[in-house]
């Protein structure tokens, strides 16, 4: 991966020696903590979620070039959705073009982490939009405040104006399909889209989603969230714990976000880039501090 080979390759440029070795399938992670308990060099584990003061755990932050370097874990579960997000304390002539460059990048591109497709396809505006995930590739220990069913029920009953529901791409379960296609059979106002991402977001009122990373996009359209589960960048999305925090969310008037401090502050302030020349010496900040 890119990203390890150019914080290798910098760290060792800056004196530090640095061993990659594959992680174990079984007892892997254990033997992480055991290692770290007896030496002093500071372990970097992909995909991880291990707690230790000298262990850091790694993974893409949704968008590439950004990574996860985090105490905790990465994505839903990093210290990020810990913090507290002050649009005050982010300057707003480093965030707007920084905001614009990655909007180029993604929504002009019409561009996301999976493929999309090329064609425009019809959706109806100022819908209602629910991104539905891969439920048989979610964490187990992940927390979902509502099931996907009892989201787009109350989605379905509560929902101003047009529903759209767009399922993940990587679910190929055939009973999501017929699932989809019941719901679309009973709900006239309901369409199920498998467009492209961008054009979906760009005529909705509204996203709907327990954690998609799609979420992270959405605010590059400037449009409000509303989660169901656990996320990381719940800090100007609204969260519902139930039904009818849902209900109340989705028919309540948004509030106006600071979407591009926002967007500048999770990635350029919290996350580190595999194309930042500096990346070396930002690791080293950043898993250094308080050792």
């Amino acid at each position: 991966m890119p990203f390890y080979a150019r914080l290798r390759d910098g760290l060792q440029a800056r004196g530090h020696p640095v061993d990659i070795r594959p992680l174990a399938a079984t007892r892997g992670k254990a033997r992480v903590l055991d290692q770290a308990d007896s030496d002093q060099a500071i372990h970097l584990v992909n995909h991880g979620r291990l707690s230790h003061p000298r262990v850091w755990n790694a993974g893409i932050a949704y968008i590439y070039p950004f990574w996860n370097v985090d105490p905790q874990g990465i994505r839903a579960f990093s210290s990020i959705a810990d913090q507290t997000f002050d649009p005050d304390q982010t300057d707003a002539a480093q965030a707007r073009p920084f905001f614009r460059r990655l909007r180029k990048r993604l929504v002009d591109a019409r561009s996301s982490r999976y493929p999309q497709p090329e064609g425009h396809s019809p959706v109806p505006d100022q819908a209602t939009t629910v991104f539905l995930q891969s439920e048989a590739h979610r964490d187990v220990d992940e927390t979902c405040h509502l099931t996907r069913d009892q989201m787009v029920d109350t989605v379905l009953a509560h929902a101003p104006g047009p529903v759209v529901i767009k399922p993940h791409p990587r679910d190929d379960d055939p009973t999501t399909t017929t699932w989809l296609a019941d719901l679309a059979a009973r709900h006239p106002r309901l369409t199920v889209s498998q467009g492209n991402i961008h054009d979906l977001l760009a005529s909705c009122a509204r996203v709907v989603t327990i954690n998609s990373a799609v979420g992270v996009e959405a605010y590059l359209h400037r449009k409000p969230v509303v989660l169901c589960g656990q996320a990381d960048f719940h800090h100007i999305a609204r969260t519902a714990r139930s039904p009818d925090d849902l209900a109340r969310a989705i028919t309540d008037p948004p509030r106006k976000r600071a979407y591009d401090k926002y967007i500048h502050w999770y990635f350029a302030q919290n996350c580190l880039a595999t194309t930042d020349p500096d990346l070396a010496d930002r690791f080293l900040q950043r898993t250094q501090a308080g050792l």
